[in-house]
């Protein structure tokens, strides 16, 4: 049986991105921490953090934020870049703003360049990140690609081969699988995560992609129900998914 955990109310809240433990301790002063229909004031108090907590407790009126362990699907879209830093447009923008003092962090499970839109997870689950990205689990990443020159007919028998040596690289690629779509699109499945590597891929046969779109990672395909810059919890379904 698994053992359920049990923290301190300010220190899960705290962890969550709530506040300090000053301002959770005033929050539960005032009535804003509402557990089983009760008033929570004293936050030093420790509870289950159980699957059904967010049904249970309110802040500020609002159902908790889901616990430790989350992973998120994002329609990421163009223009937006995959990092806590950098200027311009962060995906990290579309999420609650106090997410950003989560602790454990949310990170992106691998990263979309700016240009390139698509199924984007995050995840605060570090374990569950480097199984993802492990070179050793080969988790299929598929993206459909719009490019510049019509397609040879070469492509897919180098790619599917194995062994193309990207620009400025030492190490041969894997294995990649090519369907053609149309003269000038194409869906690539690959299981590694280079830099760039979809982008190089087809500047090493003498073309250039003008729309990256990725549909897939592992069994998981964006869900069409997802606008871009639309985001929600995976379910357990869905995690699963990822490794099939």
């Amino acid at each position: 049986m698994t053992k359920v955990k049990s923290v301190r109310v300010d220190k899960l809240l705290g962890s969550m991105g709530y506040g300090s433990r000053t301002e959770i301790a005033r929050l539960g002063k005032v009535g804003g921490i509402v557990l089983d229909g009760v008033d929570l004031t004293d936050v030093s108090k420790r509870i289950a953090v159980t699957a059904d907590l967010t049904e249970r407790m309110l802040i500020d009126g609002r159902p908790l934020d889901p616990p430790a362990g989350l992973v998120l699907i994002l329609n990421k879209p163009l223009g937006m870049t995959c990092s806590h830093k950098e200027d311009g447009a962060l995906v990290y923008d579309v999420l609650p703003e106090r997410w950003r003092r989560r602790d454990p962090a949310i990170s992106t499970i691998g990263r979309l360049d700016k240009e390139t839109s698509g199924l984007l997870l995050l995840t605060d689950d570090g374990d569950l990140l480097h199984r993802v990205i492990s070179p050793k689990r080969h988790v299929a990443k598929v993206y459909r690609a719009t490019l510049a020159r019509p397609l040879v007919g070469t492509e897919g028998p180098l790619f599917e081969a194995g062994g193309l040596v990207l620009e400025g690289e030492d190490k041969p690629l894997a294995p990649a699988s090519l369907e053609v779509i149309s003269p000038t699109e194409a869906r690539l499945t690959v299981t590694e995560g280079r830099y760039h590597m979809v982008r190089r891929m087809f500047a090493a046969v003498g073309n250039h992609v003008e729309a990256l779109h990725r549909e897939r990672v592992g069994g998981l395909a964006l869900p069409d129900d997802l606008a871009p810059g639309e985001w929600r919890l995976a379910t357990q379904g869905e995690i699963d998914s990822l490794f099939v």
